[in-house]
């Protein structure tokens, strides 16, 4: 069996193609733990098979018209359209349902880490961070800074690091330095407190 044939690769993409495609664009947005190749295989074959099944009626008006001899074009956009941004919606709108009301009563919240959660809301924030050994590392989480997502373990680069008073209130940056990245092992826990003008 060669799997280069016309009909097999043709087949291979239509039921393989959207749904990783939708696999992707999931794990993008919703970050979680690596799955086994076999897995994720069979997983695309019924996303795909999810995908023709929510546009059925617009395939088979396209299919039962003339869009192909007519506009050959719009008839292969079309099927890009199937093939690639459709299974992106599709994920889309599942995130959205996913994180109402609703959804979140009944099931868990898509994002499996709340290191994930909030870090993938790309807010600013002043950061004290809490090491095991008692010291205490403080700084801003802003554009420039960074912090990993799953799979991958959790660590953090803070763009500025910050000289903190006795009451633990934010003084100045410090002078000269890049930032601080720090690992997960030597954390303990992590305060965060919303930007606001420093007195």
């Amino acid at each position: 069996m060669d799997i280069w044939e016309a009909d097999k690769l043709i087949l291979f993409i239509a039921f393989v193609i959207p749904g990783f495609v939708s696999i992707k664009a999931y794990q993008l947005i919703c970050p979680g733990n690596e799955r086994s190749t076999s897995d994720q295989l069979v997983d695309a074959i019924a996303y795909s098979s999810i995908n023709y099944a929510l546009l059925i009626f617009p395939i088979i008006s396209v299919e039962s018209g003339i869009l192909k001899e007519v506009h050959t074009s719009l008839y292969y956009l079309f099927y890009i359209f199937v093939l690639f941004i459709a299974p992106i919606i599709w994920v889309l709108v599942w995130r959205y349902l996913r994180t109402r009301e609703f959804f979140l009563r009944n099931a868990p919240h898509p994002i499996e880490k709340p290191w994930d959660y909030l870090f993938s809301q790309r807010k600013p924030y002043w950061v004290e961070v809490f090491l095991k050994n008692g010291n205490v590392i403080a700084g801003l989480y802003s554009s420039k800074s960074c912090a990993s997502s799953a799979p991958a373990p959790e660590q953090i680069y803070l763009e500025e690091t910050w000289v903190l008073n006795e009451n633990g209130g934010f003084v100045r940056a410090i002078n000269n330095t890049a930032g601080v990245l720090i690992l997960s092992s030597e954390i303990s826990h992590i305060e965060f407190r919303n930007i606001s003008p420093l007195n």
